[in-house]
């Protein structure tokens, strides 16, 4: 049991780590739309992008796939960088979008999930019981995303029903800051991944 916990505080730490940003900006990106009213619709989305970052993170750490880092790397910032100009391209959400944003947060998740899986394989080493460890991470990086939700959310109550900042400026702010953080990482990892 005291694994389980070990392997669940590294989880949330590592989602959290600002070192690893890629992934917070991502969460970040994905939820900014919505309001606090909306908590359904996040959590859902979330959970797509947590069932497909176990996936392959499960995959990975089984070494049932095999990962070219490089463009993992590089593709986890290409995510970000679609999912916010989907957000500044789209001045009006509509519902029958919502589909649509769960399996583009699914098969994102599939991508995040082969980002992470490197540091866990680093932590797990030679181990060979690592369903618990498995299991414990990916709760601890739900927990840490639901951190960064409960985050944003708030702040975006707080801006837009409090300060009284117009919704669409919010989500364009935070977006085009995301895009062009992404932007450039997706620049700076671009070589690694196709020129080496």
């Amino acid at each position: 049991m005291q694994d389980f916990w070990l392997y669940f505080q590294l989880g949330w730490q590592h989602i959290l780590d600002w070192q690893g940003y890629d992934h917070i900006l991502f969460v970040v990106v994905l939820c900014v739309t919505y309001a606090i009213s909306d908590w359904r619709k996040v959590l859902i989305l979330v959970t797509a992008f947590t069932v497909g970052h176990s996936i392959t993170l499960a995959l990975s750490v089984f070494k049932l796939i095999t990962i070219n880092t490089p463009l993992i790397e590089f593709l986890i910032p290409v995510t970000i960088l679609i999912t916010a100009s989907a957000n500044i391209l789209n001045k009006k959400p509509k519902n029958r979008g919502t589909n649509f944003k769960y399996l583009l947060a699914l098969f994102f998740g599939l991508i995040h999930g082969m980002g992470f899986s490197n540091y866990l394989k680093s932590l797990l080493g030679k181990s060979t019981s690592i369903v618990v460890e498995l299991l414990a991470f990916n709760l601890g990086l739900e927990v840490g995303q639901v951190i960064i939700v409960v985050g944003i959310l708030l702040l975006s109550f707080l801006l837009i029903w409090i300060v009284k900042i117009k919704r669409w400026d919010w989500n364009f702010f935070i977006s085009s800051a995301i895009f062009g953080i992404s932007f450039i990482m997706a620049a700076e990892r671009f070589s690694a991944a196709f020129l080496n």
